[in-house]
């Protein structure tokens, strides 16, 4: 497969989290990568959702080999971290659901074992600002990528791409947070899945229709019918719990708006230099 679209690099930004809960239970969630230029330079981040790291004994990051600047389609690298959370860096305010790790240590580790990591950072420049966000309409197309229920493709070690829409228009922040809902299946394992407004090319090449690409936020919770006329907001698990399995999805997701990732990494930055 040659990697010459921007769907197709997509499907090497994300990362598998395989995770062990405290309970003893597994679950898997989606992590992507996220690269951002600094007064010192431009570092890498691995992104993902606070709650996923919050609570796990033991998790692993699954990548796809390099081989001479190639994918090797198939060929698994799982990094596995003891004492997981502490690994993470979160967001300065604990009511946002993120965190970070550098993938430079990430990459030694994987050097060390004389592997290679292939994937495809988003840079944090696709992130709209406040007039990008106000000159997008009330009802976008957005694609986001990750593990819907654990799936994926695991011979290829492929993601699954879905779509959806704008449920709230993005230049307001939904209920006074940075945040916006977007009608699609979200499900446990889509958390921490990155978020894109996305208007594909033309099928015909001579039409000048342009061509929409953001990044606009990272999947944080889905929204449950607990019972009539009773529906909450609660995080997508990473794994299937009662809650999920009692309640009714309602097809409405929360995602957290792009320019909190931007905020997590310049709070590291500020604190530690890689």
């Amino acid at each position: 497969m040659d990697i010459n679209s921007i769907t197709k690099k997509l499907l090497f930004n994300t990362i598998r989290v395989d995770t062990e809960l405290d309970d003893g239970s597994e679950g898997s969630g989606t992590a992507f990568v996220v690269s951002h230029a600094h007064g010192r330079g431009t570092h890498t981040f691995v992104v993902t959702n606070r709650h996923l790291v919050d609570g796990v004994r033991r998790g692993g990051l699954v990548f796809t080999q390099k081989h001479n600047g190639q994918p090797l389609l198939g060929q698994r690298f799982q990094l596995n971290i003891e004492d997981f959370p502490h690994a993470w860096f979160m967001h300065p305010d604990p009511e946002v659901d993120l965190a970070i790790v550098p993938m430079r240590p990430l990459e030694q580790a994987a050097r060390d074992q004389g592997v290679e990591l292939y994937y495809h950072a988003i840079d944090s420049r696709l992130a709209p600002d406040a007039a990008a966000l106000h000159a997008l309409d009330a009802l976008e197309d957005i694609l986001f990528i990750g593990y819907p229920s654990g799936v994926w493709d695991q011979v290829n070690l492929m993601p699954i791409l879905r779509r959806g829409t704008t449920a709230t228009p993005m230049a307001l922040d939904f209920e006074g947070r940075p945040e916006f809902l977007v009608d699609a299946a979200v499900y446990p394992g889509s958390s921490g899945s990155p978020v894109f407004v996305f208007q594909p090319e033309p099928l015909r090449p001579n039409h000048s229709v342009g061509r929409k690409f953001l990044f606009a936020g990272v999947i944080a919770a889905v929204f449950f019918r607990e019972e009539a006329n009773h529906i909450v907001p609660a995080p997508v698990p990473a794994n299937n719990t009662s809650m999920v399995m009692g309640s009714e999805m309602i097809d409405l997701g929360l995602v957290i708006k792009a320019q909190a990732v931007i905020d997590v990494i310049n709070a590291y930055l500020g604190k530690w230099a890689e």
